[in-house]
């Protein structure tokens, strides 16, 4: 009886497994350059919920465990059949085999940020190994400039400067703060501008946007874009409401190039109804 337990997981495993690659695979699906996928793991489906949704970037924790990158929010949800290598690099992989080297029919660069939780120069030792693995898939930097691929990687949490910065080859960009946004590094170190919303807004979405800080929002998109990075921001209202949907407006108008979410679908239809494409 045990034997025949297991044998009919293994299939249940197996046939949840073909169900997931297949679905993706839509080409009805609409690609949404803006939308970032907070916490993308959380969901039912790893990354496959994402893509159904259109979402063009994706967000995963990891912890370094053992030589392995685990993907989980807190150590204490750490399970082994959930790494890196298994929720995202392995199917992203296999599904820019399938779209003619595009995560997305004709989408833009996908962006995998990937939000370090444990120790930061260690993790990111074993992250750049691991990501070596998959380079021909993913963005290079290295002696002569950077090497565009279907996958941008951005590491982000516990970022190790010094230490990303010394590597002559790299397979992920750092994500910068508010505080490196007059920075002089080059784009190929710091693509990517994240930030806390609630540290230097204080509106929450009711009400008009204050002129001033609807002035300073379009300023640092600016600035970013001359330097040739993207924007970002996490802590926006996210549950749906009137007020949610006026601090996207503004983050749209202001050109920010991702949305944050955890709202798949609630941010989906939010970026067509806005002609967002």
């Amino acid at each position: 009886m045990r034997h025949i337990s297991v044998v009919a997981s293994c299939c249940l495993v197996l046939l949840s497994q073909l169900s997931c690659r297949s679905y993706p695979t839509e080409t009805s699906v609409i690609p949404l350059p803006q939308a970032h996928a907070h916490n993308d793991y959380e969901h039912k489906r790893p990354l496959y919920d994402a893509l159904a949704h259109g979402f063009n970037s994706v967000e995963a924790d990891i912890f370094l465990v053992d030589d392995d990158l685990y993907v989980a929010h807190e150590r204490r949800e750490i399970a082994p059949n959930r790494t890196l290598r298994s929720l995202y690099l392995d199917p992203l992989r296999e599904r820019i085999r399938q779209h003619g080297l595009r995560v997305h029919t004709n989408g833009p660069q996908f962006t995998l940020l990937v939000d370090i939780k444990s120790a930061a120069a260690p993790t990111y030792d074993a992250l750049e190994r691991v990501l070596a693995e998959y380079r021909d898939v993913l963005t290079c930097f290295g002696p002569d400039g950077r090497t565009d691929r279907p996958v941008l990687a951005v590491v982000s949490g516990n970022r190790p400067r010094e230490l990303v910065e010394s590597r002559e080859i790299r397979y992920a960009g750092y994500d910068g703060r508010l505080a490196d946004l007059q920075s002089d590094a080059p784009a190929d170190l710091i693509p990517l501008i994240s930030d806390n919303w609630t540290r230097h807004f204080t509106w929450k979405g009711i009400g008009e946007m204050p002129v001033e800080e609807r002035r300073k929002l379009g300023e640092i998109v600016q600035i970013a874009h001359r330097k040739g990075r993207r924007v970002r921001f996490w802590a926006t209202p996210d549950n749906p409401s009137p007020a949610r949907d006026a601090i996207w407006r503004e983050l749209l108008a202001a050109r920010v190039d991702l949305i944050n979410t955890d709202d798949l679908e609630g941010l989906r239809q939010f970026l067509l109804a806005n002609d967002s494409k």
